[in-house]
């Protein structure tokens, strides 16, 4: 994160698990009633509504203020390191449009 020249605030509160983990768990929670997996459908529906249970209990990030710095420098380091695997210099739109 430092690298990337994130604010420290957001940095400390990206590099902790504890949001994802919590996630997990709900979802596991939830999905530990179902007996029998239909399909991948299925899966799909019920971890989506597990996350959004678990969006209830997420609190606001701190240093989300920053969250455009962020972002803005990981889409130049992506276009450095591709400049260098391929040699082409690509804008903030293609890549947008590549990874889509």
């Amino acid at each position: 994160m430092r690298r990337l020249g994130v604010p420290d605030r957001l940095a400390r509160s990206l590099s902790c698990t504890n949001s994802i983990e919590s996630m997990i768990s709900v979802v596991r929670d939830l999905t530990r009633r179902v007996k029998r997996w239909q399909d991948t459908r299925m899966v799909r529906r019920w971890v989506g509504v597990g996350m959004l249970e678990a969006e209830r209990s997420f609190r606001r990030v701190k240093g989300c203020q920053d969250m455009p710095i962020l972002v803005a420098a990981v889409r130049r380091e992506v276009a450095r390191r591709l400049e260098q695997d391929e040699g082409a210099n690509q804008s903030n739109e293609e890549y947008d449009q590549a990874v889509a």
